[in-house]
């Protein structure tokens, strides 16, 4: 099969499963099956491109013209290819998690759960591979619409309002200032397609080029760029994996990710260096950051202590673009799988507490350690991914971005992320084993185990990805103008081989 025939598949194999699971939702062990078989298809059809995108190529296909100069198109670079990997294979392990979480949990609508999941998963995939701005955007409002009602599940009033948060700020911000920012591209640029090095070089410049950027970063809404970043922790109402999928394996990391690939091939690192046209992003991306990491320390309730780091977490992509040196774009792009891997983690843990003892507040969780050692030692792992102390995938993503940095010529923000770091270590650790009462009997009670697999799966993934990053680089040098060998020079001794 031809790697332009991969793409197609890789966009209906989701919707496809999304139409098998509702004419099976009868049968719930048939249903589960399909969205299990689903995801397998998918993430097999999406690896298979992976081969001829490493070597080099970028397989694409015929664009459908939609009308005068707009056009449907896809095509697979390293960046998307990046992103298409994660939120594939995270959906496989989200899906067995959602099994045991749904019915330990007894949630209703089940059915309509696991389509709409299927379709907001397509969304994320027609994201990752859109050739244009035009299609990117297509697909990023097909991912808003259908985690809407994943978002407003429990359909109680707290749900419904969360909901309505979500749905008005996402929407809000892409209709009224990334719709703008893509037009004002077309224009100017004569061309909304996504090319290496930019587009837009020779054409904009000075505080227009800025306000150009400033349009798609607080437009880009699933960013959650303080201050729109209001709509996430509303969202926290949502079932715990429908969290996952927000935080780690679609929604935000669309977000970040279209960050990305804007400022790399819209705007183009070169120019934005050149120009000096993100500085004002490197202060409020860093901001962003530490204040968020700040607030997590005070929220008790589980979830929303995860959210704010959620925040705080993404900023460290925007950050990278921010920067536009070659190294923290490759920093960023490892932040994006590897707080993926960290963050899913932590919200299968939290539901898995929710489910084995229907606790969300942090000061009411004491021996939790000792009552549920494997789920809180998976969530020892995620935390120190995170936070970014090797073993650990996260190490990476760090040290490029601090490499970054320094090329840039903003030391200051080496110092910047060492305490967010810090900041990461207190409102985490302490969740692990808060001490119980003198003498308390605690008998050890686990979730179910189709709840416990998927996370103990993800937290064996941190380690991995410390040791086995080489791939998520080699792909990552691509978009860098710089040779891979260059980049490899600059690694401290020590670093893994393929690294």
């Amino acid at each position: 099969m031809s790697a332009e025939t991969l793409i197609v598949v890789a966009l209906l194999v989701p919707i496809v499963g999304a139409g098998l699971i509702a004419l099976t939702g009868r049968n719930p062990n048939l249903r589960e099956t399909m969205t299990i078989a689903t995801s397998l298809v998918l993430f097999a059809t999406v690896m298979g491109l992976l081969a001829a995108v490493l070597s080099g190529a970028t397989p694409r296909t015929a664009s459908v013209e939609i009308f005068a100069g707009v056009e449907l198109g896809f095509s697979v670079e390293p960046l998307g290819m990046i992103f298409a990997v994660v939120a594939s294979g995270l959906w496989i392990v989200n899906s067995i998690y959602s099994i045991g979480y749904m019915r330990g949990h007894n949630e209703p609508r089940q059915t309509s759960f696991y389509v709409c999941f299927a379709i907001a998963i397509a969304g994320a995939i027609g994201v990752a591979f859109a050739g244009n701005l035009f299609t990117l955007f297509l697909f990023y409002e097909i991912l808003t619409l259908s985690t809407y009602p994943l978002v407003a599940h429990k359909a109680d009033a707290k749900a419904i309002s969360g909901g309505r948060i979500y749905l008005l700020m996402l929407l809000g911000t892409s209709m009224g200032l990334l719709l703008p920012a893509i037009v004002w591209t077309g224009i100017v640029a004569g061309t909304l397609d996504f090319m290496p090095g930019g587009i837009l070089a020779g054409k904009l410049g000075g505080t227009a080029l800025g306000l150009l950027l400033a349009l798609y970063i607080f437009g880009i809404g699933k960013a959650a760029v303080m201050p729109m970043h209001y709509w996430l922790p509303a969202a926290m109402v949502a079932p715990t994996p429908v969290s996952a999928l927000l935080h780690a394996v679609a929604v935000v990391k669309a977000g970040v990710f279209t960050v990305l690939k804007v400022v790399v091939y819209v705007f183009g690192i070169d120019l934005l260096a050149e120009t000096g046209a993100s500085e004002w992003l490197v202060f409020v991306a860093a901001f962003s950051l530490l204040m968020a990491s700040i607030v997590a320390l005070t929220r008790d309730n589980l979830k929303a202590r995860l959210a704010y780091s959620t925040v705080s977490q993404l900023a460290y992509v925007v950050l990278g673009a921010a920067l536009a040196t070659q190294a923290a774009i490759i920093g960023s792009g490892m932040q994006i799988v590897m707080h993926a891997t960290g963050k899913i983690t932590l919200f299968f843990c939290a539901g898995a507490i929710m489910v084995a003892t229907h606790k969300t507040e942090i000061s009411d969780m004491a021996g939790i350690g000792r009552r549920m050692p494997v789920t809180m030692f998976a969530f020892l792992v995620g935390s120190l991914s995170i936070i970014g102390l090797p073993p650990l995938g996260g190490t990476w993503s760090k040290w490029w971005l601090g490499i970054g940095a320094v090329d840039a010529g903003h030391e200051w923000v080496v110092a910047v992320l060492m305490t967010s770091s810090l900041l990461n270590v207190a409102y985490l650790l302490p969740i692990v084993a808060p001490k119980a009462k003198p003498g308390e009997r605690i008998a050890v009670t686990e979730a179910p185990k189709a709840c416990l697999i998927p996370l103990c799966i993800t937290a064996a993934l941190c380690i991995v990805l410390f040791f086995g990053a080489g791939q998520v680089e080699t792909l990552l040098a691509q978009l860098a103008t710089t040779a891979p060998a260059d980049i490899a020079a600059t690694l401290p001794k020590g670093m893994p081989d393929g690294l």
